[in-house]
């Protein structure tokens, strides 16, 4: 996992104009993966919805990273760690992340959702032994700032699973970050993320079989039909393809402002594709926790910035 930075820093010389290119191709296909989501979830069944774009998405990247030479070999000390990765970073950041949308806005979603580097950075603090320094410690009271006034009318409502849903899904991904740097798996990041989505496809199949019975995907809208191909292609495959493509090209740093374009493009799309109007205390809660994220991300020498989900 180390190795990204070696001909990153090489690369930032050189001719970076297509990189950076993807940087913000990347923020498109992530930021609007949601709105796909959400276009697709009145007629799929959650299941059957991460089932058909994980299908698509995993078969993506086999197939991507087939292409490329690489060899699909995984050492056997290594398969576990993918695996626990796998379920964490693919299987629940999915379902609970699909949930949130269920029980919410997608706007809202998208905003908890992407406080995933602060609670990385304290997740690295417990488990790593990394300093919490004094920005990241500022970014963290920001977050939780955030978190506070946007749940705080939504409390006054009634339980709030959808922000408890999309706080999960962030914590899941920041788990399997995390993990896989205390297990210090050195395996081809593109590898690495191809069999993570094969794993994760795994379980979601099962889950599926348990709670559909089968695929429920026949007599969908064409609307729908679209945009699980999206989340399929998109989303997940050529999304995980070009991240792990950036990564190589590009430091940390710049490839990080990628994952901060999600948010924007989401919370944007959601309001002008799908009319939703975020509340005052959704756009406080937004500025406070992308405010936060930013700290973490853009930190020079900060290690935890390294992957981001979509």
């Amino acid at each position: 996992m180390d190795a990204r930075s070696a001909p990153a820093k090489t690369a930032e010389t050189g001719g970076t104009g297509g990189a950076r290119a993807l940087v913000l191709l990347l923020g498109l296909a992530w930021g609007f993966n949601w709105i796909a989501a959400a276009i697709a979830i009145p007629e799929t069944p959650p299941w059957s919805l991460r089932f058909a774009g994980l299908t698509i998405g995993s078969a993506t990247l086999v197939i991507a990273a087939w292409l490329s030479g690489r060899s699909l070999y995984v050492p056997k000390g290594q398969r576990l760690h993918i695996a626990v990765a796998g379920f964490f970073n693919v299987a629940a950041f999915n379902m609970l992340s699909l949930f949130a949308q269920m029980s919410g806005t997608t706007s809202r979603a998208i905003i908890v959702n992407y406080s995933m580097p602060i609670w990385m950075a304290v997740m690295a603090w417990v488990v790593l032994g990394e300093r919490l320094n004094k920005v990241r410690g500022f970014a963290l009271m920001l977050c939780v700032s955030g978190l506070a006034i946007l749940m705080w009318p939504l409390i006054a409502k009634g339980f709030p699973t959808g922000v408890l849903f999309a706080l999960a899904s962030a914590w899941a991904w920041g788990i399997a970050t995390i993990y896989l740097k205390w297990a210090k798996v050195d395996v081809d990041p593109l590898i690495n993320a191809a069999w993570q989505l094969v794993f994760g496809w795994v379980l979601i199949t099962a889950g599926m079989l348990i709670v559909d019975g089968s695929p429920h995907l026949f007599g969908l809208q064409p609307r729908s039909q679209l945009a699980i191909l999206y989340i399929g292609l998109f989303g997940v495959g050529l999304a995980h393809y070009l991240w792990w493509s950036i990564v190589g090209k590009l430091s940390a740093v710049t490839a990080s402002i990628g994952s901060l374009l999600v948010p924007v493009v989401g919370v944007i799309s959601s309001t002008l594709v799908l009319g939703e109007r975020p509340t005052l205390p959704d756009i406080i809660g937004f500025v406070l926790i992308f405010s936060a994220a930013a700290c973490v991300l853009l930190l020079p020498n900060t290690p935890i910035k390294d992957e981001f989900p979509e």
